[in-house]
């Protein structure tokens, strides 16, 4: 069905000038990303090029992994009519395009492009035929997800599963090109047997996580505090209070870190504070939430912490889970344990029913962090259970091998056509050289369908306005006092110690997306797909405030006496910023899909739409001291490790944070 904006002439006024100046003509997709081509292996086997992982190499090899080992895989069947999915995805997303908005229903997509019946039933049948286990296939039959033992999984697909170090790793993969009978290998697209994607994890952190050297967030290796060393006192808003600190920047005087923002303070800063009390809250519209496993105090945590802040509550109509049972819980020492997820599932809760406390939220979870989130995905999109998405996690650079990183595309592109806008954290690494040796964005923000969420860092005052916001890159340094009380910095400002910043960067896989033309710098680009697309709160130096009751047992799920902490990291800044779309397609009475297109060729026309992040001058940051070791730092703002906050787009906050100016004009009627 046809979606459009209703009854504001405001509203079509902009939407004809982004018709006339916006049409934008197909993405493209670095043909490496494509599924690899099947090669010959023999008479009777093709091989799969594409299922093995750059990392898995013979400098990075450890050994053959045990053969009862348990080993997760996909197989990915080809979509049919490929570039017809790709051109409908395109046109319903493309202002000026005839098609605009025209999205399909899940069904209708499932009987155009999903593979058949058929044929999905073929690579069930050659599976189980091995003594391989089938986990979960999605109606849109364009994956199987299974399971066997190293021995079974290297049988079927006649290779040898060897162990490779990645990224600080120790992961499974294929020492030779995984194939497959000829008769079934024209049937798939690609093989998935590595272990690449459980290093997807949640892109939160929480104050004080880094070290000395920059690359591991903890407290493990922080000096001793320092005698006579000034202590910092959190801020309930920007200014509250200062704290001597030796000079830097110009100045003694710094800021100290924020005690955790409010939901309040942040409808407040963004804008929409009158327009949530004017009814524009979300009501009507629905916000899915992926993650891995499920948090069993979710409701109550939320609940607790709406009262805490004088919120409303989630309903059984503003809140619903679809989650496994326990009992299939699996892979959660190679994910992280439920409990590594328990904080992402509940700022992602909190931070959309903080912005949009009217909208309902719809928890999907993962029976782990492979593919379990696939499966969490495609329910959403085979029932299009909701057309906004958001996704707090990452993988480490864009190192799935090519066959699966075509799976993901694929998902994607039935989102696009149907109308569903997928949100993903741009990550919390910066450039990823620390963990990859070069720099990289992190898969699957840097897909060109997908909008990636980078972060900003914000202060706002008691007044609710936003006193400064510049991109989030925060490095720390520690103060440290000698023996006469003489004041110094461990080293000259802003230190060493990298304390997270947003993700973002070219692309090594993905050619630029029409949308991007004309907006991304080339010096940015080189010709490829460039990340984030917009930006949202994300220093947790200037965080948002979480309530959590968390698990103490990862075996029985128990849980601890509520707490409150405060979380940042890119995995705040997509639910605020899916939270913010909900308003907007309830101001406008439409659904926006997949944002990018729509969003750039606004930009164009209208940049002030987006608040420009730029670099604050002179450089700036705040007071922080740590409650676990004692030691205060002065964390500077804007340090993004290779990633450079700028005069408009930039690969730190991409457009820039979404402002309200076109929203309010549309609620309140201005035309």
């Amino acid at each position: 069905m046809s979606e459009h904006v209703h009854g504001k002439r405001f509203a079509l006024r902009t939407v004809g000038v982004l018709t006339t100046f916006a049409a934008v003509a197909a993405l493209s997709i670095v043909g490496a990303a494509s599924a690899s081509a099947a090669g010959p292996v023999g008479a009777d086997r093709v091989g799969f090029a594409g299922s093995v992982p750059k990392w898995a190499t013979s400098a990075n090899d450890t050994g053959a992994a045990p053969v009862d080992t348990s080993v997760e895989g996909e197989l990915y069947l080809p979509l049919r009519n490929a570039a017809e999915a790709t051109a409908l995805a395109t046109a319903v997303s493309t202002p000026g395009s005839g098609s605009y908005r025209q999205f399909v229903s899940p069904q209708q997509w499932i009987q155009r492009f999903s593979p058949t019946a058929a044929d999905l039933n073929d690579a069930v049948t050659y599976l189980k035929s091995q003594g391989l286990s089938i986990t979960a296939t999605p109606a849109s039959r364009q994956y199987v997800v299974f399971r066997g033992t190293a021995d079974q999984v290297a049988a079927a697909f006649q290779t040898k599963l060897h162990a490779y170090t990645y990224a600080g790793s120790t992961l499974l993969g294929p020492s030779s090109v995984p194939s497959l009978p000829t008769a079934l290998a024209g049937k798939v697209s690609g093989i998935s047997i590595d272990q690449a994607k459980f290093l997807a994890r949640p892109t939160l952190i929480k104050q004080g996580q880094f070290d000395s050297a920059g690359n591991i967030r903890s407290f493990s290796k922080q000096a001793a505090p320092a005698a006579a060393v000034p202590v910092a006192q959190c801020s309930n808003y920007s200014g509250e209070h200062t704290v001597t600190l030796p000079a830097a920047y110009g100045k003694t005087q710094f800021d100290t870190f924020n005690c955790g923002y409010t939901p309040s303070q942040l409808r407040s800063a963004y804008g929409s504070a009158d327009l949530t009390k004017a009814g524009l809250d979300g009501r009507g519209q629905t916000v899915a939430i992926v993650d891995a496993y499920a948090s069993p105090s979710i409701v109550q945590d939320v609940n607790t912490y709406s009262a805490q802040v004088g919120d409303r509550g989630l309903t059984a109509a503003t809140y619903q889970q679809i989650v496994p049972p326990t009992s299939q819980f699996s892979d959660q020492a190679a994910c992280g344990f439920p409990s590594g997820w328990q904080g992402e599932q509940t700022l992602d809760v909190e931070a959309v029913h903080g912005i949009a406390p009217g909208a309902k939220i719809l928890y999907v979870g993962g029976f782990n962090c492979g593919a379990g989130i696939d499966i969490a995905v495609s329910k959403i999109l085979d029932g299009k259970l909701a057309n906004i998405v958001s996704n707090s996690y990452g993988y480490v650079g864009e190192a799935l091998p090519m066959d699966a990183i075509q799976g993901e595309v694929n998902i994607q592109l039935q989102a696009a056509g149907e109308g569903i806008g997928l949100y993903f954290s741009s990550g919390d690494n910066g450039d990823e050289v620390a963990s990859l040796g070069y720099a990289s964005p992190d898969f699957a923000a840097s897909s060109p369908w997908v909008t990636a969420v980078g972060g900003t860092s914000i202060g706002i005052t008691k007044a609710g306005k936003i006193a400064y916001e510049t991109g989030w890159g925060d490095t720390a340094d520690q103060v440290l006092s000698d023996a006469a009380g003489k004041l110094s910095y461990a080293s000259p400002p802003p230190g060493a110690a990298f304390a997270g910043g947003a993700g973002g960067g070219r692309s090594a896989i993905f050619d630029q997306p029409a949308y991007q033309h004309g907006v991304v710098p080339f010096a940015l680009s080189k010709g490829n797909r460039v990340s984030p697309d917009i930006a949202a709160l994300a220093d947790p130096y200037t965080g948002f405030s979480v309530g959590i009751s968390p698990i103490v047992d990862d075996t029985t799920l128990a849980t601890g006496p509520f707490e409150r902490d405060t979380y940042g990291g890119t995995s705040l800044a997509s639910p605020l910023t899916a939270a913010q779309i909900a308003l907007v397609q309830q101001a406008t009475h439409t659904a926006i899909g997949f944002a990018n297109p729509t969003l750039y060729a606004l930009y164009k026309v209208a940049p002030s739409t987006f608040r420009d992040v730029l670099p604050l001058v002179p450089m700036s940051g705040v007071a922080y001291t740590s409650k676990r070791s004692g030691n205060t730092f002065l964390i500077t703002f804007d340090t993004d490790t290779s990633l450079k906050t700028a005069k408009k787009y930039d690969d730190v906050t991409g457009l820039g944070g979404i402002s309200f100016s076109l929203l309010s004009q549309l609620a309140a009627g201005r035309h």
